[in-house]
């Protein structure tokens, strides 16, 4: 879990903080209108990473790139975690009076930064080596040298951690983003962004670009494994949880399936057996799931069960449905055409982004815009002019409230 956590974390720091950082500036002006526009949670979020790549972390030497990862290290394995430790006690209770740190939960230890251990060491110069290519920056040659690179580690002054008192963490596994940014003013955190981000834009050349890292686990000469590892055994170290090598990180991280040939081979003839049994439209009797094991070897076959069918008054459909709705519509049509059906549509949404959701006052300004227009502006949908669709995810309930798990929306806007 680390492991794949450590490839999430990878991929923010230097692909898609750097990503929204370069959105910003292709078109600064297309950018800023779009997000006070939206002024919402996931705008204020897309604005800060642009601002953290190019205001509060921004590295102009090697050096600099050193220190950010130190002191992320210190920020991620020693301060958080010393602060987690000190608003919940090993002998912390819950509401209910149970014990706060019971199974799954495992108690954490800060973890002290040593030039010393040679695992902390590697994870620096993969780190700074990547937030170096990042920028732009040339990679001296005394970073591959170990004493000099732990002696240039210990130049860097590092704040000793104080804890705060009042600190709210986050504990309930199914909060949002949004529900704990709901106390923020989005569109105030927004303008005050924008405002730093032109002033600095202007020291920048015009053709100036981020380089955003796209994750290869291949290449064992990129570092990229070398954090990832690096991350996810320190998250281990903190929770007192067996580290893992290099090649198992790999193997998560990359989510690599091992397979053999003849396996394979077996799969795909039973898989083009059954899709002459769709081409001919067979009955559903005709079909066959298929559990093999060459090892054994046991082959054993059986009917497929039909999909579960969902129904609201006269709708009828299961989870391979989909819905496809035809013309250009707005957010009022779209969500008229769902209130026909007897249905409230109170949340749109395509991929990670919210289209729609009438929880948040300033997504009324959207009722008259195209979703189409939408999805591609808030969302960053790119539609190739040959397309005719695209997909959104509407979350709807009935007249008492209750959610009805439809299913997923095309529509076909040209």
């Amino acid at each position: 879990e680390y492991a794949a956590a450590a490839r999430s974390e990878f991929e923010g720091m230097f692909e898609k903080t750097p990503g929204e950082a370069n959105a910003y500036l292709a078109k600064p002006e297309e950018y800023a209108a779009a997000a006070r526009t939206a002024g919402d949670a996931q705008a204020r979020e897309n604005v800060e990473k642009a601002a953290e790549c190019l205001l509060t972390s921004r590295c102009a030497t090697y050096e600099e790139c050193l220190a950010w990862a130190r002191l992320r290290f210190q920020d991620s394995f020693h301060d958080k975690i010393a602060q987690l430790v000190f608003t919940f006690p090993e002998d912390a209770a819950t509401s209910t009076g149970s014990p706060f740190w019971s199974a799954p939960k495992r108690f954490p230890h800060a973890l002290d930064f040593s030039n010393a251990d040679a695992t902390h060491l590697q994870l620096m110069r993969a780190m700074a080596n990547l937030k170096a290519e990042v920028h732009g920056l040339e990679r001296p040659a005394w970073a591959a040298d170990d004493a000099k690179l732990a002696a240039a580690i210990a130049q860097v002054p590092v704040v000793k951690f104080q804890p705060k008192s009042g600190v709210k963490i986050e504990t309930d596994p199914k909060a949002t983003a949004a529900a704990s940014s709901m106390g923020m003013d989005d569109e105030a955190i927004i303008e005050d962004l924008l405002g730093k981000l032109e002033a600095v834009r202007a020291g920048f050349k015009g053709d100036y670009r981020l380089g955003a890292i796209t994750f290869e686990k291949d290449d064992d000469a990129n570092f990229h494994m070398d954090a990832i590892a690096g991350l996810s055994n320190m998250r281990a170290r903190n929770y007192s949880i067996q580290e893992i090598d290099k090649l198992k990180a790999k193997l998560i991280a990359g989510r690599i399936t091992p397979a053999i040939a003849t396996t394979t081979a077996m799969a795909t003839g039973l898989v083009c057996l059954e899709l002459y049994k769709v081409l001919n439209g067979a009955p559903i009797e005709s079909y066959r799931n298929t559990f093999a094991n060459l090892a054994l070897p046991l082959f054993a076959m059986a009917e497929p069960i039909a999909p579960k069918q969902f129904k609201f008054k006269e709708l009828a459909w299961s989870l391979w449905d989909r819905w496809i709705l035809e013309g250009d519509f707005t957010v009022k049509e779209l969500l008229d055409w769902f209130e026909a059906k007897g249905l409230t549509a109170y949340s749109v949404s395509c991929g990670q982004s919210l289209i729609y959701n009438n929880i948040f006052p300033k997504h009324k300004e959207r009722m008259d815009k195209k979703v189409s227009d939408l999805v591609q502006t808030v969302a960053k949908l790119e539609i190739p002019a040959d397309r005719r669709h695209f997909d959104i995810v509407v979350a709807c309930e009935d007249e008492e409230g209750e959610d009805i798990d439809v299913p997923l929306v095309s529509i076909q806007f040209r």
